[in-house]
């Protein structure tokens, strides 16, 4: 049997942690294969997708900016995918097809529910900060849990706006950045989506004052892992969720399906991670 191969496609690409990530596990499973970084730029991409099966791919990641791109190359795209409006993830068949998914929701609920068990749906509404396709990927999981009102507070309005029309306008408010403080009050979720708070970008400078103490604040940045948003919320005794776990298991159905073993996520992975 043919090593399997797979790996990811980004412009750039070095960055990526995900090869450490999904090297442990084949390492830790005994699997001959390999993942590796695929630098792509944009107008490149639908041919890069197209010379996969040749290749020997089994699949492929695709990070920015190739998430939404993508979608207008691929033979078929999974509801999750087809209601985010990006991919993440593609997966290729015997005859070459090549099938597109998101785990990113996944990957979402899956580390909020580990990391902040006490966080359930019908606590009180969540507050999603951004409306970029991390934050598509939020609501989608947020909305398929159970969460009956997610409040969308973007710099942008008219992209927020966008966003509540085309994913649940019931469900998804969308607010002004404005409107900051109303929109922390009484919630039981806080999401930054954003990059702000991210190494070499801005601060997300918020008052969380009008956060309920109980109220649970989850940042999908991982690097740094503690950002300035996750400090003040700790200082407030804030139960907080940190980007890394997302990270990690929205690899594991990638990776169960490109090698057949379904992974764990455990601490020395996260800690393998954190060390590349």
């Amino acid at each position: 049997m043919k090593p399997i191969k797979a790996g990811i496609m980004g412009w750039p690409v070095d960055h990526s942690r995900s090869p450490a990530l999904h090297e442990f596990w084949l390492k830790t499973y005994g699997i001959e294969g390999s993942y590796v970084r695929l630098p792509v730029p944009p107008e490149s991409l639908g041919a890069a997708i197209g010379e996969l099966h040749e290749k020997g791919f089994s699949g492929v990641n695709l990070t920015v900016p190739h998430k939404e791109t993508a979608l207008s190359f691929l033979t078929g795209i999974t509801n999750e995918a087809r209601q985010i409006g990006a991919v993440n993830t593609i997966f290729l068949t015997a005859d070459g097809k090549t099938l597109g998914t998101n785990t990113d929701a996944y990957g979402f609920i899956t580390n909020l529910r580990a990391e902040a068990p006490m966080w359930k749906p019908d606590a009180g509404p969540a507050v999603v900060l951004g409306a970029g396709g991390a934050a598509r990927a939020v609501c989608f999981a947020l909305q398929d849990a159970g969460v009956s009102e997610i409040r969308l507070v973007n710099r942008t309005a008219r992209r927020a706006e966008s966003l509540a029309l085309e994913m649940g306008p019931r469900r998804i408010k969308p607010q002004p950045w404005e409107n900051m403080k109303e929109a922390l009050d009484g919630a039981a979720l806080l999401v930054n989506t954003t990059t702000l708070g991210m190494k070499g970008q801005p601060a997300l400078e918020i008052d969380l004052a009008p956060l309920p103490p109980t109220a649970v604040v989850n940042d999908i940045v991982y690097v740094p892992l503690e950002t300035p948003l996750l400090a003040a919320a700790r200082a407030r005794k804030n139960p907080t969720v940190d980007g890394l776990g997302m990270l990690l298991y929205q690899a594991q159905p990638a990776f169960a399906g490109w090698f057949g073993v379904r992974p764990e996520v455990t601490p020395a992975l996260r800690a393998h991670v954190l060390a590349a």
